[in-house]
């Protein structure tokens, strides 16, 4: 007779290589006492053995997501301190994920995290155009970012261009001080950050000297054709639809465009219709644009993050 959820089992788990066992179990076995926490099960090791004891959904929890977090580090990949979290809210899903949902960077691998993200990055890799919209924290400027650092690292592109509202909607820059670069850094900064975690500083800067990466704000980009380049529009909920409308035909030859953005932050003036949610909706048929709908499953931040992104969405309905 098969067991029921509420039926308490014991299931054993053995690991072909001892090498990746002290990361998975964390420093002091911190993250299987995290997940004894989380899922109330108890878990003991001896040798490369794990013995799980708890209720069967539980249990078949850990197992899913002990297997995946071991798959990771003998992929070569690092455990980060979300990974735990993720790996739990997605435990029997992350199968779903294509072993092919990696892009290359400098420094390190990126991996989709989620099976949503894996949809993103194989959307990133077959589509010339690709509209990730999702809420904060679910990956989707970091990994158009890694993407376009695979794409130039392959020989693919020879530019990647960021781009992005300078200032909400308006983009009225010339209040700021300095230069063109100096005005609109500070709106760029989540770019900058996601370039440096995937090439070496001094790369990251010699390609912006010699314009290999490029800043170029959505009010300058108006007569442009962008030509063998990978081209992300960040925030893209707060353009207009004629912003987007020129944004989107400045592809050239031998470019992707990826535009990213969460329609539930818009901070165009009230009655104004965003960009981004008129193309989403003209453009769904045409051949040869993916769109990825991204949600708080998805978060990769915090794990407090997803409960917030959950919270504000309860509060709209």
């Amino acid at each position: 007779m098969p067991s029921s959820p509420s039926d308490e089992v014991i299931s054993y788990l053995e690991f072909e290589d001892n090498r990746f066992l002290p990361e998975l179990f964390g420093f002091q076995d911190r993250n299987l006492k995290f997940i004894e926490g989380e899922l109330q099960v108890k878990i003991s090791t001896r040798g490369n053995q794990v013995a799980i004891k708890g209720l069967s959904d539980a249990v078949d929890t850990t197992l899913q997501a002990l297997n995946t977090l071991y798959d990771k580090l003998k992929n070569g990949q690092n455990l980060e301190k979300e990974d735990l979290p993720i790996a739990l809210r997605h435990s029997g899903r992350m199968a779903q994920i294509p072993e092919s949902a990696v892009l290359m960077t400098k420094k390190r691998p990126i991996s989709a995290r989620t099976p949503m993200q894996g949809e993103y990055i194989e959307a990133l890799k077959t589509n010339e155009l690709v509209f990730a919209v999702g809420p904060a924290g679910t990956g989707k400027t970091y990994l158009a970012v890694a993407a376009g650092v695979a794409l130039m690292l392959e020989g693919q592109v020879d530019r990647i261009i960021l781009s992005r509202p300078a200032v909400e909607a308006g983009e009225h820059l010339g209040f700021l001080p300095g230069d063109l670069r100096e005005k609109v850094d500070p709106y760029l900064r989540p770019l900058y950050d996601a370039l440096h975690d995937m090439l070496p500083h001094d790369q990251v800067a010699r390609k912006l000297a010699i314009g290999e990466i490029e800043i170029a704000p959505l009010a300058f980009m108006r007569g442009r054709t962008l030509s063998n380049s990978v081209i992300i529009l960040d925030e893209a909920q707060n353009t207009t639809p004629v912003q987007m409308k020129m944004f989107l035909t400045r592809l050239g030859h031998n470019s992707r465009m990826i535009v990213t953005g969460d329609l539930t932050q818009i901070d165009l003036p009230m009655g104004s219709t965003s960009g981004l949610s008129e193309a989403v909706h003209k453009l769904k048929d045409v051949k040869g644009i993916g769109f990825v709908h991204l949600t708080d499953a998805d978060v990769v931040r915090h794990p407090l993050v997803a409960r917030i992104v959950q919270a504000y969405e309860r509060r709209e309905i």
